[in-house]
């Protein structure tokens, strides 16, 4: 069973992702089809306020665990023109702003940062669905990363400038004193 979402109120502290249930699916287009992929969240943790509000995020992603189904293709990522996972498998998006929209929803203004390149990157996600005791909530998210502000350079008939991003996030809350 689910809570309303119009009562959740988070409970101030730092909620964490689980790492077993949280995904982060993306989908860029190579040569005009839809390439879908994924990649799992390491670590991840939001910071609520007394008045429920986020404020502040941040989100480890392990570049190692990059699948898109094809093993070439997942082999050709790794490469340094890509995502050059062997010197840096880790990417890390942190978030430190964010607005409220009308439905509900916020936009969280961070930064992400992979191939040692920093580039600015919204979220934008809302509650989803909450546990009726708050011992988990779900929350979906989206983002457009467009891969040439992080330096991965291919013609845009091969690979699509805009890599969309999609999170399905399970937080469990602070635990007590």
């Amino acid at each position: 069973m689910t809570a309303q979402l119009q009562t959740l109120r988070m409970t101030a502290g730092t909620w964490t992702v689980s790492d077993s249930r949280t995904r982060v699916d993306f989908t860029v287009s190579n040569f005009g089809r839809p390439v879908h992929g994924s990649v799992a969240c390491q670590w991840g943790a939001v910071e609520i306020d007394e008045a429920g509000n986020p404020v502040a995020a941040r989100a480890e992603l392990d570049l190692e665990s990059l699948s898109t189904g094809i093993g070439k293709r997942d082999s050709d990522l790794r490469k340094p023109r890509f995502l050059d996972i062997d010197r840096q498998p880790t990417m890390t998006w942190v978030a430190g702003r964010f607005r409220r929209d009308d439905e509900g929803g916020w936009t969280a203004d961070g930064e992400l940062s992979v191939r040692g390149v920093t580039v600015p990157l919204a979220v934008t996600g809302a509650p989803e669905s909450a546990g009726l005791d708050r011992e988990w909530v779900r929350i979906r998210a989206s983002a457009v990363l467009d891969r040439t502000a992080v330096g991965i350079r291919a013609p845009r008939f091969l690979i699509g400038q805009f890599v969309g991003i999609d999170i399905d996030a399970w937080l469990t809350p602070p635990r007590g004193p």
